[in-house]
């Protein structure tokens, strides 16, 4: 969102350095940083100004301010507490975490850097209210970034990287409002920081921590499990699709893969347990473990309750509801919109192609994607050698296996950075105090 320019506003590039004056106009210190605490969507407010007298950092409350001027800065006091200035849980400093170090455009999904920030006098006191992410170029590298579009703050997420305020600041800043995949592409994308930021930030929500770790490439998957410990590893596993969790549980040392097993839920252990026995090329290794069956004779209307009901099952996996016999065998498939269509006092066996597509646990990859695109199939159930329903292979997970790795990684389509950012991933690191 690009915002206009709001009377009593200022770029902290204007400020940083400027004087500090007391209320007898005396000189006691100049401007080194601004303090703010993040607020859930909405402007941060200034709580204070960390000023620089000496070799020292001293703090200076906003209540101890009259006025905030392009040249100055005036106080209402002439005494201060020169004690060195610490840090508090939440506080977040302008110049030293958010100018010159990047931030989630959480508009075009990228990575971007704060280059100025606009500060406005607004109705609640001075708030953060607009960042530019635009460079100067080297014709005006003397010069504010005058002309520049501001956008507002809201549109981005910062990554500021100080460990002691991290969960302060995780339950505020709403990355969950972007999908997991986008998610997954920022941390690929991301210098070991903003990586540890953006991972702290999804923990708070398992749901969400899952679905980015099954988003995430396989080495950068690996490369962050293998430094969690084995109850946070079976943790996020217990809330991944069972294929997914079968898949990174293999991805990690033979010697922890056993601990880590023991650790799941018994359902999860059992489904994770049983697609381990699979090779991944195969349409066992491919399957997953959830999908929608229920007895032939059932009616249309229970098969519809039984998918409003699976809101914990994998989307995709519900596209086809799968009919049994008595036995347990299958009787036969049918889409979801066919069983739209159908009346709901209509049975199962009724209705069903008795005569569906399957897999075996034992064919390759090469098989399953070609006969999921020669007959159109959004799912493709894998059955034992006495046609027991063993799990499900999703169109989805059949063309993720089916694409080159190189051609995986070409990705077009992202926007790792704006057009006048420098071309590598490296930013400064935060530092603390």
């Amino acid at each position: 969102m690009t915002l206009p320019e709001p009377t009593g506003s200022i770029l902290l590039s204007a400020l940083l350095r400027r004087p500090v004056i007391d209320a007898k106009d005396n000189r006691i210190g100049t401007l080194t940083d601004l303090i703010v605490r993040l607020r859930d969507h909405s402007s941060p407010l200034l709580t204070g100004l960390v000023l620089g007298v000496g070799d020292s950092r001293v703090y200076v409350p906003m209540a101890e301010i009259t006025a905030i001027e392009p040249a100055r800065v005036r106080l209402r006091t002439a005494r201060l507490d020169l004690r060195a200035f610490q840090r508090r849980e939440g506080e977040v400093l302008l110049k030293e975490d958010v100018r010159g170090h990047r931030l989630v455009d959480t508009e075009q999904t990228s990575l971007v850097r704060a280059y100025d920030i606009q500060l406005s006098d607004t109705a609640e006191g001075w708030a953060v209210t607009g960042l530019d992410v635009h460079k100067r170029s080297w014709l005006h590298l003397n010069r504010n970034h005058e002309g520049h579009t501001i956008r507002g703050w809201t549109s981005f997420l910062p990554l500021i990287g100080h460990r002691e305020s991290s969960q302060a600041r995780a339950r505020l800043l709403g990355i969950n409002q972007l999908k997991p995949a986008q998610i997954a592409d920022i941390i690929e994308e991301s210098t070991e920081p903003e990586q540890q930021e953006l991972l702290a930030q999804v923990h708070t929500d398992p749901e969400l921590e899952a679905d980015v770790f099954e988003e995430l490439d396989e080495n950068r998957q690996s490369r962050i499990l293998k430094d969690r410990t084995d109850a946070e590893v079976a943790d996020i596993l217990s809330h991944m699709r069972a294929d997914d969790a079968a898949d990174a549980l293999m991805d990690l040392p033979q010697e922890r893969r056993k601990d880590i097993l023991a650790l799941l839920p018994s359902a999860e252990h059992t489904k994770v347990l049983t697609l381990l026995g699979y090779h991944d090329a195969t349409a066992g290794g491919l399957m997953g473990t959830d999908y929608i069956a229920l007895p032939a004779t059932a009616a249309i209307a229970d098969a519809l309750q039984a998918i409003r009901s699976a809101a914990a099952r994998q989307p995709e996996a519900l596209t086809t509801i799968y009919a049994l016999h008595p036995d347990e065998t299958l009787a036969g498939a049918i889409n979801l919109v066919r069983a739209l269509q159908c009346d709901p006092a209509a049975l199962l066996s009724d209705t069903i192609d008795t005569e569906p597509i399957t897999a075996t646990p034992s064919d390759d990859v090469i098989d399953i994607t070609t006969t999921m695109a020669d007959y159109n199939l959004l799912t493709l159930p894998v059955l034992d050698p006495d046609r027991r329903v063993l799990g499900v292979i999703t169109v989805d997970d059949a063309l993720e296996a089916a694409i080159p790795e190189d051609w995986a990684r070409r990705e077009p389509h992202r926007r790792t950075r704006t057009p006048d950012e420098p071309g590598d991933n490296k930013t400064p690191t935060p530092s603390g105090h």
